[in-house]
């Protein structure tokens, strides 16, 4: 682990570097890469921009363009169907966007929602009439409301954004196979500007973290600590000789645990560091287990190129048809589980809710597990909805209980 610190420094440092260094950067020649000078945007559409020095990606096809109008908008949230950009953007926004993949900063806004609504010190405007915690000033709700946006921009833009970042740049020789699109294989961003993003959102999410903490008073730096330990966790889950994404279970358990458990408890230490319980932290890590279970869904469509890769992720590992059942089984047992716990410690009516929340994703899952590749997408448009509000309910029963 000192050895992959020092790593994941270095990095940092090389990113501070490398945004000068566009072409034949020798800072990136150092570091074992070799560049291929840019060329034309229909030519590197076509192509992978880079190598590295030991597998050869190969991107021979692109990603169709949807065809209902929304290649643009899929671009800016880092879908698949996305548009190919024309290189005209001032500072190459979209394309960096993109790379950041905004879709993916949903689950974490919303685990920061619910930490928030966990502390039992979130003052929203319903609690101007009468709902606990209870203020009469307008101006402690607005305070409020820019602290839980200013951590939604840590959680979500700034540290999600680095991890889809770094995690990009070390997946560009499967991406060259899944979805050869993607800005980096295609070219479409040169390694200078990588080094350059991975380093910005990483430094500025650890800025903001200090100062969201001396804002929140806390004792200890509990957000920067937090922050500090997902961005490391990113770093190891991506990049090798660790790259936990490689390794099953324990690469997928801990993209579930830094896309619920960390978020909630930075919402949480925003606004009452010290009300943090055990019995809140075991809530935040059996929920990450359904994470563990979305981040399965996920790796369905991968399969492919995991296999070629040689990543033992589970639908590898297992084979699609026992992942399919880990997968649903992980999401519904931990559901049930905290259901089940709220009703033992006398919150009974968002017992009743949790449990009301998970009808409908077992019923969506009768059509995922017929087909898990070809039916990723759809259930998880049918199904999360219910799972984010599941975990709110969970959070707010949280808030509401004296332990």
């Amino acid at each position: 682990f000192a050895v992959e610190i020092m790593r994941f420094v270095a990095l940092v440092a090389l990113a501070l570097v490398a945004h000068r260094c566009d072409g034949l950067s020798a800072v990136g020649a150092r570091a074992g890469f070799r560049f291929r000078p840019k060329v034309s945007l229909m030519h590197r559409a076509s192509r992978v921009y880079m190598e590295d020095t030991g597998t050869k990606p190969v991107a021979a096809e692109t990603n169709a363009e949807a065809t209902d109008g929304s290649g643009g908008i899929r671009q800016l949230l880092g879908l698949k169907g996305a548009s190919a950009d024309d290189g005209s953007s001032f500072l190459n926004w979209k394309i960096r966007l993109q790379l950041m993949k905004p879709a993916t900063w949903v689950p974490l806004i919303w685990g920061v929602a619910c930490g928030a609504a966990a502390s039992g010190n979130y003052h929203a405007v319903w609690n101007l009439f009468g709902d606990a915690p209870t203020t009469s000033s307008w101006a402690v709700v607005g305070e409020d409301t820019i602290k839980a946006i200013c951590t939604m921009v840590l959680s979500g833009p700034l540290l999600c954004g680095f991890t889809q970042t770094i995690n990009d740049w070390y997946d560009r020789d499967l991406d060259a196979i899944n979805e050869p699109y993607r800005p980096i294989p295609s070219g479409a961003i040169t390694p200078g500007e990588v080094y350059f993003q991975i380093g910005a959102l990483l430094l500025g999410g650890l800025f903001v973290a200090l100062r969201l903490d001396a804002w929140a008073q806390n004792d200890w730096p509990v957000i920067t600590l937090i922050a500090t330990f997902g961005s490391f966790m990113a770093y190891i889950y991506s990049a090798p000789p660790l790259k936990l994404k490689a390794e099953g279970w324990l690469g997928t358990y801990a993209l579930g645990s830094s896309y619920i458990a960390l978020p909630w408890l930075c919402g949480h230490a925003m606004f009452s560091a010290s009300t943090i319980t055990p019995q809140e932290v075991v809530l935040t890590v059996l929920y990450s287990i359904a994470g563990l279970g979305i981040a399965i869904v996920n790796d369905f469509k991968s399969i492919e190129g995991d296999r070629e890769l040689g990543m033992n992720s589970l639908p590898v590992a297992f084979g699609v048809d026992t992942a399919k059942y880990i997968c649903v089984a992980s999401i519904d047992v931990t559901q049930l589980g905290v259901a089940a716990y709220l009703y033992a410690i006398g919150e009974t009516t968002y017992a009743a809710v949790l449990f009301g929340l998970v009808l409908p994703q077992m019923f969506a899952q009768l059509t995922f597990v017929q087909d898990p590749v070809e039916n990723d997408v759809k259930y998880q448009a049918a199904a999360q909805p219910f799972l984010v509000f599941g975990i709110l309910c969970t959070a707010v029963a949280i808030g509401h209980h004296t332990f």
